[in-house]
């Protein structure tokens, strides 16, 4: 069974909410990283919240802890996501390289790495190429795999919207909650 890394800051969750007030931010970041983590807790041995600094900061600290692949790493604000997503995203895994999702805008929304070495810390715009490239310098075989529901990720009020009907049922929970309170 592999180990999953979820990064996740709660500390200044989900800016681009706005005009969500910045304590139903949190909320919804919260709901999101329960659904992932639900997800994730029915396919993997551990599961563990990186909480530390910067994305690739944290997702590097807590991969000194893997012993061994194989290693998903699965962004909190995806939560359409299903264990089967997660299976198929193994799925995809060359043997001895890394698979990735990437998001519309070209970061990365999900890696799964045969090996934690197969990491660096290459968040941002680009990161799907960035990730690519360094496994083509790493001469490991690398592949993007198109997924939907762990391509889907929540950056906006407008993002949630979009997502209805596929979210987990606790973002969706909270989505009704913060139209309950729009229509106020």
């Amino acid at each position: 069974m592999p180990t999953v890394v979820v990064p996740f800051r709660d500390e200044n969750a989900k800016r681009r909410l706005e005009p969500v007030p910045e304590e139903a931010r949190r909320t919804v970041a919260q709901a999101m990283l329960d659904d992932v983590l639900e997800a994730c807790s029915a396919v993997a041995g551990e599961v563990v919240v990186a909480r530390e600094g910067p994305q690739g900061e944290a997702v590097e600290a807590a991969l000194r802890a893997v012993e061994r692949g194989p290693i998903l790493v699965v962004n909190a604000d995806l939560p359409c996501v299903r264990a089967r997503d997660l299976l198929t995203l193994l799925g995809a895994l060359p043997e001895g390289g890394l698979a990735l999702v990437e998001a519309e805008d070209g970061t990365t929304n999900a890696l799964a790495l045969a090996a934690a070495h197969l990491f660096a810390p290459l968040y941002g715009p680009g990161s799907a190429d960035r990730f690519i490239a360094r496994a083509e310098r790493l001469g490991v075989p690398a592949l993007t795999a198109d997924i939907p529901n762990l391509a889907a990720d929540v950056d906006t009020l407008a993002d949630l919207e979009r997502l209805d009907g596929r979210l987990g049922p606790h973002t969706s929970a909270v989505l009704e909650e913060l139209r309950a309170g729009m229509t106020r």
